[in-house]
């Protein structure tokens, strides 16, 4: 099913996803039952426009990263469009899909499983390039040492091991090594959630910069609500395979819809009397239920406290509610919203 954000891009979009399902198999329920399906990703569409920064946001298991990763072509999508640049690279194969590459990169959360420890830091920076075939052996490693002041480490960098840098300095090299081919969308990935929390203001502020400088548009899939209000445009909110809210970023924030984006927020607000307010009306409690063959209505059901027979038994899709604002709930209008705009 559809989030129903499927109309006529604008010229001003450089991704739209539509309709994205990425299941996995989860064997068979008993001796003869049917077989079971993990719903990681449930109909999920989404715009991201040139130049900006698109926030995934989500408990874990929500289906952010595999969102993400089925958008980089690095899973198998079980159904769905991903148009990039007017063209859908869901249908691309082969040398086709490699040549694409080159203009959608990715960073991972680890920065130090992402890189071979038993390569020079140079030649990882230059690997995109190698296996693209961009420019002569000379031109390339002129763009290596280029890349390591932009991310702003020593050109003799070039020549050091993974692990003779720390995880900001790895993660600068993650950078420089998506930017090597000169893309148009980068997937950030976890990016700064394995960093310390002054070496995430380092990086988020060099990804600010390279976004200023080379006009480039990020995905940015995390769980902390403080960095993607710091560094996001747009906001999605992914609950068990699902977006339930899509919203720009100061909207959100001052006058979220749908009751787990509440809960959320609740829980990242700062400490003092109104976060225990929050945390104690609207903070939900315990495990999302699991994602293999989930029953019909609001995957929400089991841990909403507004909940009604319409919700148990039928699935809300994405609705606009005001200019650029979309949730999925049955009872948006009916519940007055808590007040987040004094946080």
């Amino acid at each position: 099913m559809s989030d129903g954000l499927n109309i006529s891009a604008p010229a001003d979009v450089l991704l739209d996803v539509n309709d994205l399902v990425v299941h996995f198999p989860a064997g068979r329920r008993g001796m003869f039952g049917s077989p079971s399906k993990v719903h990681a990703v449930d109909g999920v569409s989404f715009r991201v426009r040139r130049g900006t920064t698109f926030g995934i946001v989500g408990e874990s298991g929500s289906g952010k990263s595999t969102t993400a990763q089925a958008v980089m072509r690095l899973i198998p999508m079980t159904s769905g469009q991903i148009v990039f640049g007017g063209e859908n690279i869901a249908d691309f194969r082969g040398e086709k899909l490699r040549l694409a590459r080159s203009k959608f990169q990715i960073v991972f959360q680890d920065p130090f499983s992402a890189l071979d420890p038993r390569r020079r830091a140079g030649d990882l920076i230059r690997e995109p390039l190698d296996l693209l075939g961009i420019g002569s052996p000379r031109e390339r490693e002129v763009r290596v040492k280029q890349l390591l002041e932009e991310v702003g480490l020593p050109p003799q960098a070039a020549d050091l091991f993974p692990h003779q840098f720390s995880g900001g300095q790895r993660q600068r090299l993650c950078i420089a090594r998506a930017m090597a081919p000169e893309p148009d969308l980068i997937v950030c990935d976890e990016a700064v959630s394995a960093l310390d929390v002054a070496i995430q203001a380092q990086i988020l502020n060099l990804l600010k910069k390279l976004q200023r400088e080379r006009g480039l548009t990020y995905i940015f899939i995390s769980h902390d609500l403080g960095v993607i209000q710091h560094f996001c445009d747009e906001i999605a909110v992914m609950y068990l395979g699902r977006i339930v809210e899509q919203a720009p970023a100061q909207v959100f924030f001052s006058a979220p819809l749908h009751p787990y984006s509440w809960s959320l927020i609740s829980a990242a607000a700062p400490p003092g009397p109104l976060r225990d307010r929050l945390k104690k009306d609207y903070l939900v409690k315990g495990d999302p239920p699991s994602p293999v063959d989930p029953p019909p209505g609001c995957r929400f059901v089991q841990r909403c406290p507004f909940v009604v027979a319409r919700c148990r038994d039928e699935l809300p899709i994405l609705n606009i509610q005001a200019d650029e604002h979309f949730v999925a709930c049955h009872r948006t209008g009916e519940i007055a919203p808590p007040d987040f705009a004094s946080l």
